[in-house]
This record gives structure tokens, C-alpha cells and sequence, in this order.
């Protein structure tokens, strides 16, 4: 009795966080919470189709080819259709898929997305296995498949290409494991084919992944390795000569499919040099130039800045994430003087800001902001559209600052678009950076605010890496790398260049240029701008670059960016041009787009059809630091206990076995009774 009082009264220390989470969200549509599915603590997983979940990589220079293999085994007496919805990289080109079935292997085929739907669902009703991929968002993607007989075991593997670019001499692998849950906003747009994968279920918190997770990587990094590290798994790493590594998950990680695996490695030589790869298929011919940038030059004077922080305190965020985000923002700040200015906007269901003009940045406004995020310990939903918005119209009150917005979130929400749209719309003359904190975050979210707003987006996983982003951020602000770039062909007859316009560099990685040419490759590539006070300008001579068969991923990688900016980072008004071109490209260049999607039937029939397949949707597993808190509010006894257990648990308070005072006890039961009758009232009402 008295551990559930205590922990009723922990839930209750979230009070606040729920009060902020419902002023502002009294008039939305209630339907649209809980964000996602629990399963039951007592499911049981052993029915759950999908067994295995492995990945094979080659790493060749800055291209990593990936195979993806799922395997499905029914174990029950009856047939299933398995639903899995899964993580990808939001810069991967899906080209392919298969699906084998004992010795027989079928190749996918690329359809228009309703059509491949319609093919599916056919081969469904007629007893026939079939498999589907579709994608909801640029890393967000559903596997379907059909038909999965009593004793069936089948493998079904997707194919992807993704550029590695270094960043200050270090190259970086991530393949994302899980979906983290994704709130539904009540303004966003209602719920349809493209968002119903928020519903997905998830298995309760601390409950081991079911899924063995398998990874290998053969890293060929064209000249000597220097390291070799993974910050979020255990691995072995087996050298294959200077250039080469043979790399596989620990077997104690065969449960790690609850966070994202993160390769890091670096070369003997640190700096790149300019670059060429080339790649002719007959009727087109690609090319890729990566530049190196000059190294970052030193100011001794930097001008007096603004920094608006908009930090994320929802459920999601309790725990490690929130912890971290103020170790962020006491490194960030730390460096400001009574010249500069700061604001801090907390928000969940709704926000809550430190002061309506910005801040001196003296130690006593410093102390001032840590107690307020110190006041919520993460809870409520996701409302990040209306904290973008008042952030973003707070006032200068201070000309000739150098002003930056700097989100701070996990980025467990599905109104991406809405967000860019908004950062375009109202930067007028500010950045905008991005920090992604967590195990496995919407790195959609955090990568495309970033690009919408200029700047650079930062990934932390772990506690220990909050310092080092925090001075790469204040070092991006002070001294960026190169500015004013445009790219320069001469004698390179070339077409459908990507980027058109080149942001500014901020951190120390490569300029990387996609496109067509024609005719003979000849003549020089190169790039221009300003390093500071001086023109920088640097050139590639072709001479004798040739194209390579081994490059064919430079004509998937060319679409896949084409599609970036046609489709992923474009606006949310549906424009019908750019979905037929986007259907174009995902057809032309097999690639699994929001238009387009990979089918597979065999033609076998395995049953009759008088028997339904059951549907089982595969629940994924929460992401390492992230608890049920990130559902939301249910506001009956056991609920509350429920929150309580997991707040107690997070906290780690060290007064555990310590006596809990009665009066704190009779507090909290009354403050219960209250909610109890006000949340009776409202029902009332309603």
C-alpha cells in the first residue's frame, strides 16, 4: 500500500507538465490520443511473425549499400498476413526487394502506390503469398505480407544506397532500428493513409525487443582505417588489411534492436580531397564531386548574439532526453556574455516561456532558466507546430544581434512538412539548429528543420556527448567555413545539377554536387566563395576520370535527391506536378518513394481462400530511454499508479527505502479525489 501511494504521489509531481499540456489543447479532437498502442505487460509475443531482423553493409569510399532482411515464421495453426512498420535512413534510396519462400525467390516489382496496393490485396484474396513495402515518410516505411501458412518461413530483403559524408574528418553509419512513437496533433492534418502508422502498437516499457537483431559490416574505406567505434553497441572488428574491416554486432547485442546502431570511423589522411566518381548506364550519364571546404578560420571578434531555445518537455522526453537537454543548455549558454541575449520556451501540450524579451546572459538569468526546465520531469503531448510559432514571433528587442532558434527534441511527432513550412516562412533573417536527443530519434524531423532552416543538426544518444555538440554549435555560430559558394563547370558539359543553390558550409565537411552530363567527361569542377575575409576557390581536373560499372549507385542517389527536394522537404499543399514527377522518378529508377511502392506475388497458391488470413500487427519495441509516459495522461487510479511506477523508476530517487510522510500521502489522495471530480465534470459537459 505504501509503495502504490508513494508512486501516486510521483505521478502527481507531473502535474504541471499536465496542466501546460491542456490549456492549450482543451478544443482538440480527443480521439486522436493515446499517440500509440501498449501491449498488455502480460502479451504474449511467441505468435509474433517477424523473428529476425538483420542487416548486411558495404561500405565502399562514401556509398554504403545495404541489404535488409526481415524473416517472417508462422507458428500457429492458421494463416497470417504480418504488418511491421520499421526505421530507415531518411537519406536512403529503397531499390529494391525480394522475397524468397523455401528455394523460390521472387523479385519485387516498382508500381504506382495505390496500384501495387490493389495488386496485393488480390493476390491476398486468392490464397496467394505476397509481400508489400510502402513508405509514410522519408524514414518511416510498412511491410506487408500475406499468407504466411502454418511453417512457413519466409525472408523478405530490401535493398538501399545512402552517401556518407564526413564531418571534420570523421565518416558516420547509422541504421535506425525502431519507429519512436509519434504524436498526433490535433491541428495537424486528420488522419489518413500517410499518418496511420502513429497507431502502431509498441510492447510495454523495459520488455526485451523479440526480434533478433543481426548486423555485419564490410568497411573498404579506400585508404588506411585509423578507428574503428560504435557509441551505441557493443562490436568486433576484425581487420582485412590497412584499407579494409570486417565488422559484427557483439553476440551479447542480439536483443539491441531497441536503439540505433551508430558506426563511427575514420582514415589514416583526414582530409579529403576533391573528388570525382562517374557512372554511365547508356541512356544517361551521372556524376558525383565532393569538395573539401578549407579548414575553419579563427575570428578573435565575434558579434553579440541571441539565442532562443525551444525545448521539448513531453512524455517522451522524461528521463534521459530531458536530462540531457539541460546539461545542453547549461553548455550552451555557458559561453555568453552580459552582451548576449537568451529565451528558453519549454513546451509540451502547450509552452511556457521565461521571459517575453530575451534575457542578459548573466549567471543569475542562467540559474533562472535551468530552475524552470528543472520544474518538469517530462510529460503530455507533443505540440511543437504552436511552440515553433510563438518562439518565432517573439520580438527583437535588441538590433544588429545575431540571432539563432535552437530546438531541442526527440522528434516524436508527424507533422514534419508543417514544421519546415513554418521555419521557411518565418526565419526572416535568423538560423534555426536542430538537436536530435535521444536513442533513436525522428532524424527526418531534426535533419529537415535544419535544412529548412540553414543551419546544421546535431544527433546526441548519450549523456557524455552533450559538451562536445554544445561547443561544435557555439564554434558553427562563430566561424562559419565557407559562405557565398557557387559551383563552377568548365568544359564539363553537365544538366540537373543538385543543389542549385549551396547553403553555407558551418561544419568541416565536404560540398557535395550531384548530377547529369553529356558527352566525354572533360574539362575541371570546381567551387567558389568566401573563407572569412578571403575568395576560396579550388578545382577538379577530369583528365582521366572514366565512368565505373561499381558506381551504379550514383543513378539512385541522383533521383533520391531529386525526390528531397520535390517531395521530402517540400510543402505541405499537395502539388500535383510534383507528385507526378516524384511518381516518374520512383518508376523510371525503381525507387521506393511516397507515390510509388515494391510488390511480390507468388504465383503458388497456398490455400483455397475460404480461410482469412489473420492480421497481426507487429509490435516494435519502445526505444531505449523511452517509457509509457510518452502515451499521454489516463487519469483513472491505475493509470496514475501506473505513471507513478515508471516516474519512481526513472528518477532513481535515492530516498527509496526512506520514510514517506503521511502528510504527503493525504495530500496526494486528495489531490487525486479532485481530478477524479473535475475529470467527471468535463465529462459531464461534454
Amino acid at each position: 500500500m505504501l509503495r502504490a501511494m508513494k508512486n501516486i504521489f510521483f505521478a502527481l509531481l507531473l502535474l504541471p507538465v499536465l496542466a501546460l499540456s491542456q490549456d492549450e489543447t482543451a478544443g482538440t479532437d480527443r480521439t486522436l490520443a493515446p499517440y500509440f498502442q501498449i501491449i498488455s505487460p502480460g502479451f504474449h509475443t511467441d505468435p509474433l511473425p517477424l523473428k529476425a531482423n538483420r542487416a548486411e553493409v558495404r561500405i565502399a569510399g562514401v556509398i554504403a549499400d545495404v541489404q535488409v532482411t526481415q524473416v517472417y515464421v508462422n507458428s500457429g495453426t492458421m494463416p497470417l498476413e504480418a504488418v511491421y512498420v520499421f526505421p530507415g535512413s531518411s537519406n536512403a534510396a529503397v531499390y529494391g526487394m525480394q522475397m524468397q519462400i523455401g528455394r523460390r525467390l521472387i523479385t519485387a516489382k516498382i508500381a504506382e502506390k495505390q496500384q501495387a496496393r490493389q495488386q496485393y490485396e488480390q493476390a491476398k484474396e486468392e490464397g496467394k503469398r505476397a509481400s508489400l513495402l510502402e513508405q509514410f515518410r522519408p524514414n518511416v516505411f510498412q511491410m506487408n505480407v500475406a499468407n504466411i501458412m502454418p511453417g512457413d518461413t519466409i525472408e523478405v530483403r530490401l535493398r538501399y544506397t545512402e552517401l556518407l559524408v564526413p564531418r571534420e574528418g570523421e565518416y558516420q553509419f547509422v541504421f535506425p532500428t525502431v519507429v519512436g512513437p509519434r504524436y498526433h496533433s490535433g491541428e495537424a492534418e486528420t488522419t489518413t493513409a500517410s499518418n496511420a502508422y502513429v497507431a502502431s502498437p509498441f510492447l510495454p516499457f523495459g520488455q526485451t525487443p523479440s526480434v533478433v537483431f543481426g548486423l555485419q559490416i564490410a568497411l573498404n574505406g579506400g585508404m588506411p582505417i585509423q578507428a574503428v567505434s560504435s557509441s551505441s553497441h557493443a562490436i568486433q572488428v576484425k581487420s582485412a588489411g590497412l584499407n579494409q574491416a570486417d565488422i559484427r554486432l557483439d553476440p551479447s547485442e542480439s536483443n539491441g534492436g531497441n536503439r540505433d546502431f551508430i558506426l563511427n570511423y575514420s582514415l589514416k589522411s583526414k582530409k579529403i580531397e576533391s573528388g570525382l566518381l562517374l557512372y554511365d548506364d547508356g541512356p544517361e550519364q551521372y556524376f558525383l564531386y565532393l569538395a573539401q571546404p578549407p579548414q575553419r578560420v579563427e575570428k578573435d571578434e565575434m558579434p553579440p548574439r541571441e539565442y532562443v531555445f525551444i525545448v521539448d518537455v513531453s512524455g517522451s522526453m522524461n528521463g534521459f532526453p530531458l536530462q540531457v537537454s539541460k546539461t545542453l543548455l547549461r553548455n550552451l549558454v555557458s559561453g555568453l556574455g552580459p552582451q548576449d541575449r537568451f529565451n528558453v520556451l519549454l513546451f509540451a501540450g502547450g509552452s511556457d516561456l521565461l521571459g517575453e524579451q530575451s534575457l542578459a546572459g548573466t549567471p543569475e538569468n542562467l540559474d533562472r532558466a535551468i530552475r524552470l526546465i528543472d520544474t518538469y520531469q517530462g510529460g503530455g503531448g507533443t505540440e511543437l507546430l504552436p511552440a515553433l510559432r510563438r518562439a518565432l514571433a517573439l520580438p527583437r528587442n535588441t538590433e544588429g544581434l545575431s540571432r539563432s532558434f535552437v530546438v531541442v527534441t526527440d522528434g516524436y511527432v508527424d507533422v514534419e512538412k508543417e514544421a519546415f513550412d513554418l521555419v521557411r516562412g518565418k526565419l526572416d533573417e535568423a538560423n534555426l539548429f536542430a538537436f536530435g536527443i535521444g536513442s533513436s530519434v525522428n532524424r527526418f524531423l531534426i535533419e529537415g528543420l535544419a535544412r529548412a532552416g540553414q543551419s546544421e543538426a546535431a544527433i546526441i544518444t548519450r549523456p557524455d556527448e552533450a559538451a562536445k555538440a554544445a561547443d561544435r554549435f557555439r564554434q558553427y555560430l562563430s566561424t562559419p567555413v565557407l559562405t557565398q559558394i557557387k559551383a563552377r563547370f568548365e568544359g564539363f558539359q553537365v544538366y540537373d545539377v543538385e543543389p542549385l543553390s549551396i547553403p553555407d558550409i558551418l561544419a568541416e565537411r565536404p560540398v557535395v554536387i550531384f548530377g547529369k552530363y553529356r558527352g566525354e567527361a572533360q574539362g575541371k569542377i570546381g567551387i567558389q566563395g568566401r573563407a572569412g575575409t578571403k575568395k576560396y576557390n579550388t578545382f577538379f581536373q577530369l583528365g582521366n576520370t572514366r565512368p565505373e560499372t561499381g558506381n551504379v549507385a550514383l543513378k539512385y542517389l541522383w533521383a533520391r535527391e531529386r525526390i528531397k527536394k520535390l517531395d521530402d522537404y517540400n510543402a505541405v499543399s499537395v502539388d500535383s506536378a510534383a507528385v507526378a514527377e516524384v511518381t516518374r522518378l520512383g518508376l523510371q529508377y525503381s525507387l521506393l518513394t511516397a507515390y510509388t511502392s515494391f510488390v511480390a506475388i507468388d504465383e503458388e497458391i497456398a490455400h483455397d481462400g475460404t480461410v482469412k488470413p489473420r492480421t497481426v500487427k507487429q509490435p516494435s519495441t519502445l526505444p531505449a530511454g523511452v517509457s509509457e509516459l510518452a502515451v499521454g495522461f489516463d487519469l483513472s487510479l491505475s493509470g496514475i499508479t501506473r505513471m507513478g511506477q515508471l516516474l519512481h523508476t526513472q528518477t532513481n530517487t535515492e530516498h527509496d527505502n526512506a520514510v514517506f510522510p503521511m502528510g504527503l500521502l493525504l495530500l496526494a489522495v486528495c489531490l487525486l479525489l479532485g481530478l477524479a471530480g473535475l475529470g467527471w465534470w468535463r465529462m459531464r459537459r461534454a
